[in-house]
C-alpha cells in the first residue's frame, strides 16, 4: 500500500519548511567546488533533498537505474536536455527510483556508506548552473491583472485589455543567450531613451530598471515541425517549472516597442532558478484555473482546465542595507492562461518545440495591496514612490539592489518549493 504523500520521509535530514523534501526532488545541474572554493568545470545532474544534492551520475555509474535509464548516459551531460527528451515515462521511472532510494526504510543507499558519501553532496559545496541548454525562449503575457494594470497606465481603464487578449495567450520571442542562473549579477543596460520633456531620443543608461515576477516551464519532449500539440497532450511535453525574473528596461522598452514589441528593453538579462520542479511533484497542488469569458476557440479548450497553487514572493534589498523588504505577494493560480493553452497556441501553426525550450508566463500579478508583481505596477509607471522597510524609497531599481523571488506549494506538513531566484544590479559600464 503506498505511503500517504504527507507521510513520505527520507533518511536524509530535511529541515522543517525546507523547499526540498522527498515529495519534491527537483532536478538541477551542479558542479562540486574544488579546494580553495574554485568552481569545478565538471557538471552533472542532481536532485535536491533537504540541504544536499544527490548526484545522479554517481547513481547511474553504480547501476541503480534500470531499463532505459541504465543504458542511456543522460545524467553526465552537464545539462538536463538528454534526460528531458526521453519523455514522460522515463521521467516517471526516474522519480519512482529516486523516491525509493531516498526513502527512510530503503537500505540500498542509506546503508552503503561509501556510495552515500560519493552521491550526497552538501549544497554549500556546489555551484549551480543553468539546468538546460535553452535553445529558444518565449515569454507570454498570461496574467489578466498585470495586462489590465499596464493597459490602464498606457491606454485607458475602458480599453485596458487589447482586443485579442481574452482570445489568445499573447507572447513574444525572447533572447535565450542572455538567460542566466540565479545568483548571477546583471548589469544595467544602455539604450535609446526619450528623457521626460525631450522630443528626441538619446543613448543613455536605463533610468527605469525593473524586475518581473514570473514562472517558466521547460519543454521536455518536443514535436515535429508541422504538428500541433493539443491542450490534452501538453502536460506530456512539459518537464517542469522554475522561477523567472524577466529584467526589464522600461524607458528603453517604451521608446522601441511600437510596432513589433520589446527588443533591447528585454534582451539583456533574464534570471531563472536552478531547480526544476516537475509536474508530478506539483500534482497534489492542482487547482481550478480562473474562468474564461468570452468563450475561447476550440483548440484552446481543455476539459480539466487546471493550474497550480504556488505562493510567490518578491523581496528587494538595497545595496548596503541589511534589510530585505517583501514588496510583492502573489500566486500562480491567478494566471488567466494555463501552460497547456500556451503550448497549444505556440504550436497551433506547426511550430516545433525542442527539449530545453523555455516558456515564461509573463508577470504574475494579482489583486491586493502587494499583488503588483513589477515596479512598473508598484510605482504606477514611476509616478508613485513607495517606502521600503528600512525607510528607503524606490520607484525603479538602483545600482546595488538585490531582487529575490521565492515560491512554494504548501502541503500538509511539508512544502514543495522552488528555492530562490536572485540577482543584484551592477552599474553600467
Amino acid at each position: 500500500m503506498p505511503v500517504p504523500h504527507e507521510l513520505m520521509a527520507s533518511f536524509v535530514d530535511v529541515p522543517v519548511n525546507s523547499h526540498f523534501p522527498l515529495q519534491n526532488l527537483p532536478y538541477g545541474v551542479f558542479s562540486r567546488r574544488s579546494r580553495g572554493a574554485q568552481p569545478s568545470i565538471e557538471r552533472s545532474v542532481g536532485v535536491a533533498i533537504g540541504n544536499h544534492v544527490l548526484d545522479l551520475a554517481v547513481l547511474q555509474k553504480a547501476g541503480l537505474f534500470a531499463g532505459q535509464l541504465k543504458s542511456v548516459d543522460c545524467f553526465q551531460k552537464g545539462t538536463l536536455n538528454a534526460f528531458m527528451q526521453l519523455g514522460k515515462p522515463a521521467w516517471a521511472k526516474a522519480r519512482a527510483t529516486l523516491t525509493r532510494l531516498l526513502s527512510a526504510d530503503e537500505p540500498t543507499l542509506r546503508d552503503n556508506l561509501d556510495l552515500k558519501k560519493q552521491a550526497l553532496v552538501p549544497m554549500a559545496e556546489v555551484d549551480m548552473h543553468l539546468p538546460a541548454d535553452i535553445g529558444d525562449y518565449t515569454d507570454f503575457y498570461a496574467s489578466r491583472e498585470h495586462a489590465t494594470n499596464c493597459g490602464m497606465m498606457f491606454r485607458s481603464k475602458d480599453k485596458a485589455l487589447s482586443d485579442n487578449w481574452l482570445h489568445l495567450p499573447v507572447g513574444y520571442h525572447g533572447r535565450s543567450s542572455s538567460i542566466v542562473v540565479s545568483g548571477t549579477p546583471v548589469r544595467r543596460p544602455r539604450g535609446q531613451i526619450v528623457p521626460p520633456g525631450a522630443a528626441q531620443p538619446e543613448f543613455a543608461p536605463c533610468a527605469a530598471l525593473d524586475f518581473e515576477l514570473e514562472m517558466a516551464c521547460l519543454i521536455g519532449s518536443g514535436n515535429a515541425q508541422g504538428e500541433a500539440i493539443s491542450t490534452a497532450d501538453a502536460d506530456d511535453h512539459i518537464f517542469g517549472l522554475v522561477l523567472m525574473n524577466d529584467w526589464s528596461a522600461r524607458d528603453i522598452q517604451k521608446w522601441e516597442y511600437v510596432p513589433l514589441g520589446p527588443f533591447n528593453g528585454k534582451n539583456w538579462a533574464t534570471s531563472i532558478s536552478p531547480w526544476v520542479v516537475t509536474l508530478e511533484a506539483l500534482q497534489p497542488f492542482r487547482v481550478a484555473a480562473p474562468g474564461q469569458e468570452p468563450p475561447i476557440l476550440p483548440y484552446l479548450e481543455h476539459p480539466q482546465r487546471q493550474t497550480y497553487d504556488i505562493q510567490l514572493e518578491v523581496a528587494l534589498q538595497p545595496g548596503g542595507s541589511d534589510t530585505a523588504s517583501v514588496i510583492t505577494e502573489s500566486n500562480a493560480r491567478h494566471l488567466y492562461w494555463t501552460w497547456p493553452q500556451m503550448v497549444a497556441h505556440h504550436t497551433a501553426g506547426g511550430c516545433n518545440l525542442r527539449p530545453g525550450d523555455l516558456f515564461g508566463s509573463g508577470t504574475v500579478s494579482c489583486e491586493g495591496p502587494k499583488g503588483r508583481a513589477s515596479l512598473l505596477e508598484l510605482s504606477w509607471g514611476g509616478t508613485q514612490p513607495f517606502t521600503l522597510d528600512d525607510g528607503m524609497q524606490r520607484t525603479y531599481l538602483e545600482d546595488g539592489d538585490t531582487v529575490t523571488l521565492t515560491g512554494f506549494c504548501q502541503g500538509d506538513g511539508y512544502r514543495v518549493g522552488f528555492g530562490s531566484c536572485t540577482g543584484t544590479v551592477l552599474p553600467v559600464t
